[in-house]
């Protein structure tokens, strides 16, 4: 190499520096770079770092078509992008193993600056990280290609992160492909491109500007203050089935509007059968939900004291038994138990021939499980499947059962294993477990591990409902007893048991507060009162306690005061609930359950269907043993309920389910006490939250 000018031989100790600096990141005394755990690769990485950079310094310096302002610029350059290196490895924004590539992509890419060629190629060949680094080196910012090198860049992010594909050309609103990605991402996720559009910004400007017709509906759309009422039929829009103009004349009338999207809604149902998969049909579902409940459900729970049926449920007289369906089935969570049973039996009165095939097929089988599910729930299945003829009435319940393994949540799971224990019907039950049995055999050979757990479980818990095959489903599964709880367990350090009970300021807890403390006024308990809530305290055999809350005005919220000061109180003396009982309708459950703890294993739902809350308290109390009724709570059969469960645990005796379960019904003989008492499902058939018990114990052990 000729002789080095001074001012340029700093440059050349800087590269030397570099070099070290980046052999010695990670350990001072080493000689080679780590770059991967393979020592091969290594050598060979180190070696380019060192030879070919050092080969890049002689051309430099040996090249006379270089002039001597280039040559400086140059040797910047190297350094630039060995130290541009070093500063990006050290934030873990570059793998090491790309130093070899980035090496040879800069000598490669300054043989074409030499010779006056575009960097794009090579900027194209190589990883992201590798381009960055090329294009804002200081030596190729006069390079013919950078302009639509950076493009390449841009195009590269986006294919790295393709769920930020907007944002990133939010940033770059010029680059050449912006309008076809745009394009491309309407028809894959049209609300993204809606939501972008609305915004207002310069990237909703250049959406607005997109001249594909997907595009521009979305935009029109956005560019409305009424856009979310037009977004859901974006496919009719698109495809000239329906105009937004007709649609604005609905839009503000509830009734008109909720009838559009049921019909809607029946029709994209129909075309998911055949494998088409319309635009935005979540964003369908998600309004006629939305306005299910805000038009009709919402109205009816609100008036859920109102003795005239007619006067209750006069918001849905000119709904169609095809417009009620989806009120239970997309008002899950809201509607309340009163609510379902109205619903229902207006679906069937309204039919000139009442059939549930029928009504499916009116539908198009949308939602059939959450249906079924919903019908067995509330003890309805019976009559639901009685009113189509057997042969299809099995064909039905096969197809509850079969693809379980499909899916990606186990709702659909747990909804099969509930309507288990709801069915009456003998030959439907063989039915169901002879198709459980039949898929556990097909995931079996078709090595689908997910299914063969599922179908496994089902199997299992079904099975041991008869009693004849004395199965200990606990024992089984792998999973804590369900047939009793021992009172060991619910006893805290002290041996003390905590009880918490939640009231509700309505009529009805008002009403039957003063009976609850009525049952405990004997010598074996001790009532306390204090101003917001009454301790109920045994005074023989085991210590037990009985917190409750007054039932003040739920009106004015002063009941839920109530609670938080007894929770803060409880919290105070580090006393937690391991029984929680809740009294009060269904509309007040999600309260209780908001303030349960992880503690309760004791869990009792004294409301109208609160059988429907079951996964909400597993979530936060994963091994309670949970009680609850399918339909309506009574105020006669919770309290004694709640005698038999602190009596038992006052003597200091476990609870056995199914002994305390005998022993009710012996006092429940009246026919109106009977069935409502046999609404009431103990924890040994709650075969849901045993099903979601014994998965995760399964995948705990995988």
């Amino acid at each position: 190499m000729p002789d080095v000018p001074l001012n340029r031989q700093l440059l050349h100790d800087n590269i030397d520096n570099s070099q070290k600096a980046i052999i010695r990141m990670e350990n001072k005394n080493a000689a080679v770079f780590p770059a991967s755990k393979d020592i091969d690769v290594n050598l060979q990485i180190t070696q380019l770092l060192n030879v070919r950079v050092n080969n890049m310094q002689a051309l430099v310096e040996s090249d006379s078509t270089i002039s001597e302002s280039d040559k400086y610029t140059w040797l910047r350059g190297i350094n630039d992008m060995l130290q541009d290196f070093i500063n990006v490895y050290r934030m873990k924004a570059i793998k090491g193993v790309l130093l070899g590539d980035l090496v040879i992509a800069y000598d490669e890419a300054m043989h074409a600056q030499i010779q006056h060629r575009s960097i794009k190629p090579i900027v194209q060949k190589n990883e992201l990280e590798v381009g960055t680094i090329l294009v804002r080196n200081f030596a190729f910012q006069k390079n013919s290609g950078l302009a639509s090198s950076k493009d390449v860049l841009v195009l590269k992010l986006c294919q790295r992160e393709p769920k930020n594909i907007l944002k990133i050309i939010g940033k770059n609103l010029d680059v050449p492909f912006a309008d076809s990605l745009i394009a491309a991402i309407a028809h894959r996720n049209p609300e993204e491109i809606y939501n972008f559009a609305a915004a207002g910004d310069s990237l909703a400007k250049k959406i607005m500007s997109v001249k594909e017709p997907l595009v521009r509906s979305i935009s029109r759309m956005a560019s409305t203050k009424s856009g979310q009422f037009y977004f859901p039929f974006l496919d009719d829009i698109y495809h000239g089935k329906i105009t937004m103009d007709s649609i604005s004349k609905v839009k503000d009338d509830g009734l008109a509007y909720y009838k559009l999207l049921v019909h809607t809604q029946i029709r994209y149902a129909e075309r998911v059968a055949r494998k088409d998969t319309p635009l935005v049909m979540r964003a369908l579902t998600q309004k006629l939900r939305q306005k299910a409940t805000d038009e009709f459900i919402d109205n009816i729970n609100a008036l859920h004291d109102e003795k005239s049926e007619a006067v209750r449920f006069k918001s849905i007289e000119n709904l169609t038994p095809a417009e009620l369906y989806y009120l239970p089935v997309l008002g899950e969570d809201v509607i309340y138990t009163s609510s379902y049973l109205g619903v229902y039996k207006r679906i069937f009165e309204r039919m000139d021939i009442p059939r549930s095939d029928t009504l499916l097929k009116w539908v198009g089988n949308d939602f059939y499980k959450k249906f079924i599910k919903m019908a067995a729930a509330y003890n309805e299945l019976d009559n639901f499947l009685s009113r189509m003829n057997q042969e299809e009435a099995e064909i039905l319940m096969k197809n509850f059962v079969k693809g379980l393994e499909k899916t990606n949540t186990l709702e659909d799971a747990v909804d099969v294993a509930n309507s288990f224990a709801s069915i009456d019907n003998t030959a439907i039950r063989k039915l169901i477990l002879s198709q459980v049995e039949a898929s556990l055999q097909q995931n079996k050979k078709l090595g689908n591990r997910r299914g063969q757990t599922i179908y496994g479980l089902l199997d299992n818990i079904f099975l041991s409902m008869d009693s004849s095959g004395k199965i200990d489903v606990a024992a089984k599964l792998g999973i804590p007893p369900v047939y009793f709880m021992p009172a060991q367990s619910l006893k805290d350090s002290s041996g003390k048991i905590i009880i918490q009970q939640f009231f509700y300021g309505d009529k009805d807890g008002i009403a039957y507060f003063n009976p609850f403390l009525s049952a405990f006024t004997n010598s074996n308990w001790k009532i306390i009162r204090r101003e917001q809530w009454v301790e109920v305290r045994s005074t023989k055999g085991t210590p037990v306690v009985i917190y409750t809350n007054r039932p003040f005005d739920t009106e004015k919220d002063l009941d839920q005061k109530a609670q938080e000061a007894l929770g803060d109180y409880l919290d105070s003396l580090n006393e937690e609930p391991t029984v929680v009982i809740h009294r009060g309708h269904s509309y007040h459950v999600n309260s209780t359950i908001s303030q349960l703890t992880p503690t309760a294993k004791v869990v009792v739902l004294g409301d109208c269907g609160g059988y429907q809350s079951l996964n909400n308290v597993l979530n936060i109390c994963p091994d309670a043993h949970i009680i609850a009724s399918k339909q309506v709570g009574a105020g006669v059969i919770n309290i004694a309920l709640i005698e038999a469960i602190t009596e038992t645990l006052r003597k200091g005796q476990d609870l056995n389910w199914p002994l305390m379960w005998k022993n009710l019904e012996s006092k429940f003989k009246a026919a109106s006490d009977k069935d409502k008492f046999d609404d009431y499902v103990p924890p040994y058939k709650n075969l849901g939250a045993i099903f979601i018990k014994a998965y995760k114990s399964e995948m705990n052990e995988r």
